[in-house]
């Protein structure tokens, strides 16, 4: 995610086509000396062959990318490059009041920067004081029913920008892909939406927590140290009637690696701290202080690679803020069939998290990957990371048959094997299945993708289902999905994906299905239109814990049949090398109607029905039947580099949303029709910068 300052120019003639770039000293770290040596690679993809060529020849045999770069010589009698780049901006925005009642719009002008400095020739300081990031595309429209936070992935340019430099990732295998975003940094904790937002604010109320200011320091010393240090500080988000909902708070994150025997090995550090100014409307909720800690480590032999990691977690806090977290459906300390102890007056916890891999990176047909990974209870690093839970041992294998080399049928093949099984810290299994999938691309260049994931013997749900109560037992179920691409090349590029799973013995069905299409209209003008359309028949969907008169805790699943659709859209236009336009735009609805009200009778059964039993409450269905969630999220964003690194944005994000606790009797038209109908939440900013550099 380097974004340097930095220009080119392409010109077809009788010789054919050729393409300059100029790349200013400034942009570029190095030290000043007679002769300066730089890593160079040159790749340039033919489309209409679906080929890449690359100087030097780039093997996908081999591991690393970097590692096959040839040397730029000749370059003697370099001077320093200039040190400093400061890009202040002037923002203008136009957005509602959102007072009750009222109809109103208020201006709000924001002046901030950017300021980038070389300490050293080797380590560069990248600061910003009060950014605003309006620019950036909203979040996709969803609607999450689990007990588990949603992974979105970082957008703003001051947090993606050298953020490989931040990276410790949790439970990163190759069977789970790395998809669901754990680690011990997640940088958009900082200036998160304000988490008390629901009980102190109102429409009128900040929808992000400000950042006042935030510096990164990154860099690599000559011996192969490199260092990434970051601090952010967010100011404090009152509610309607003074009260906290989002404090001031402090994030830092530290992190070191230092490589050895010429790359083939490193060992890692990486440190975080949050610290919060609580009062007494936040301080029996947030944690006033979190910690956490890393350590990892990889060594190559040949073609082999072993890795692992070490890690360590401290939150501290009063009594109901432990007790919380304790509670949540990340640790699971009060579920009455399990062996963690729940303690209400405890004021820190603790914990940790192992990971230990062996794996085969290079090779021109097999390479494989197996690893286990333990992390006990106490583990908690959600105030500056991403943990979805604690109390958890895995086993991963994965293998991979890789042919690429160009045939009579297809232009390349991958053929994958997954095997992984997941136990609590006890020995509870939560979690034992097989997957298998093929990815080929033929000659056409039309690719097909095929899986599926069956899972087997006996395992528990022991978060997601009971929400804090006993584990319930699971069936065994399967999950094909498939999928083919066209050719890249055309103007017309369709795409359709399809996914299936069958659980609960036939009882429960979930079909999605995501068709999607992109045009390209001209070499500057593209757009793609997708739909995803799924239908969910759970009839052990979580329904509630209510308590009864005399304390007793009732653990309640309903039948739950819902149906979702969502579409986006994208355009994408390019006036010039220096001037775009992109629109984003995403209708979300999604219905669901509850039906066959139980509780928990015996959750360990093995006969399936014989794990719940008839609820006599029939109030609770009639109090919340189902629902109807609308939303609309949308951004047009207008760029134009008016001269290098200067930029001048015009964007209109809109959004529109609803919520009713009943499905309603309209198609998905309808409610379409009624989604456009609702007060629209439209805001237009302009935000202007300008580049300095001295």
């Amino acid at each position: 995610a380097w974004d340097g300052i930095w220009d080119v120019a392409t010109r077809v003639d009788s010789l054919g086509w050729t393409a300059e770039f100029r790349i200013p000293f400034s942009q570029l770290r190095f030290a000043a000396a007679m002769d300066v040596t730089f890593g160079l690679a040159i790749a340039r993809n033919l489309q209409r062959h679906t080929e890449l060529i690359t100087w030097p020849l780039y093997r996908m045999s081999k591991t690393g990318l970097s590692s096959q770069f040839g040397e730029l010589t000749g370059l003697e009698d370099l001077a320093s490059p200039k040190r400093a780049e400061v890009a202040p901006y002037l923002l203008t925005q136009n957005e509602p009041t959102g007072v009750a009642g009222t109809v109103g719009r208020r201006e709000r002008v924001t002046l901030g920067g950017d300021l980038k400095y070389a300490v050293a020739s080797n380590f560069t300081l990248n600061a910003t004081v009060n950014p605003d990031f309006g620019q950036v595309e909203a979040d996709p429209g969803q609607l999450n029913l689990s007990a588990f936070e949603t992974f979105f992935p970082e957008r703003r340019p001051f947090f993606v920008a050298g953020a490989g430099q931040f990276g410790f990732r949790i439970n990163c295998f190759v069977v789970v892909d790395c998809n669901t975003g754990e680690g011990l940094f997640y940088s958009r904790r900082i200036g998160r939406s304000p988490l008390l937002a629901a009980r102190y604010g109102d429409a009128s109320s900040p929808t992000s927590t400000r950042i006042l200011a935030a510096a990164k320091l990154t860099g690599r010393m000559p011996g192969g140290l490199s260092v990434g240090f970051l601090d952010a500080l967010t100011d404090r988000v009152g509610g309607v009637a003074g009260q906290t909902m989002e404090p001031t708070t402090n994030y830092a994150v530290l992190r070191a690696n230092q490589d050895y025997a010429g790359g083939q090995g490193s060992v890692g550090v990486m440190l975080t701290g949050v610290n919060r100014s609580l009062d007494q409307w936040t301080e029996h909720d947030m944690h006033r202080s979190a910690y956490s800690s890393g350590l990892d480590a990889r060594r190559r032999f040949g073609r082999f690679e072993v890795s692992g990691s070490l890690m360590g977690s401290s939150v501290a806090g009063t009594p109901a803020a432990i007790a919380a977290t304790q509670r949540n459906a990340t640790h699971s300390y009060q579920r009455p069939d399990g062996n963690l102890v729940f303690d209400s007056t405890r004021t820190s916890l603790s914990g940790y998290s192992t990971e230990l891999r062996f794996a085969k990176m290079s090779g021109t047909h097999l390479h494989f990957e197996s690893g286990y990974a333990r992390r006990s209870a106490g583990f908690e690093v959600n105030d500056i990371g991403f943990l979805q839970r604690a109390d958890q041992q895995t086993w991963n294998t994965w293998a991979a048959l890789q042919f690429n080399k160009p045939n009579q049928v297809f232009q390349r093949l991958n053929w994958n094997f997954n095997w992984w099984q997941f136990w609590t810290l006890d020995g509870l299994a939560t979690d034992r299945a097989f997957n298998s999938n093929v990815h080929t691309q033929f000659n056409n260049r039309w690719w097909l993708h095929i899986g599926g994931t069956k899972r087997f013997g006996t395992t528990y749900c022991d978060r997601n289902c009971t929400r804090g109560g006993p584990a319930l037992r699971i069936d065994p179920g399967f999950s094909p999905w498939g999928g083919i691409e066209g050719d890249t090349r055309q103007t017309v590029v369709p795409s359709f994906w399809v996914n299936y799973s069958r659980n609960d013995g036939g009882r429960s069905h979930f079909l999605n299905l995501n068709p999607q299409v992109m045009l390209k209209i001209a070499a500057r003008f593209t757009t793609t239109f997708s739909a995803n359309y799924s239908r969910n028949t759970d009839d052990s969907q979580w329904f509630g814990n209510p308590a009864d008169s005399a304390g007793v805790t009732h653990y309640l699943f309903a039948a739950l049949d819902q149906e979702t659709l969502g579409v986006t859209w994208r355009l994408d236009y390019t006036f010039t090398p220096t001037m775009s336009f992109q629109w984003y735009a995403n209708p979300f609805i999604s219905k669901g109607s509850y039906r066959r009200v139980r509780e928990l009778n015996n959750p360990r059964a093995a006969n399936y029905d014989d794990r719940f039993q008839p609820y006599g409450d029939a109030s609770v269905l009639a109090n919340r039947p189902g629902f109807n969630v609308k939303q609309f999220r949308s951004n047009a964003v207008f760029r134009w580099e008016y001269r290098p690194g200067s930029a001048l944005f015009l964007v209109w994000s809109q959004g529109r949303q609803d919520f009713a606790q009943q499905i309603g009797g309209k198609t998905f038209g309808g409610n379409f029709n009624d989604l456009f109908a609702l007060p629209a939440d439209n805001r237009f900013l302009v935000k202007m910068s300008y580049w300095f550099n001295r």
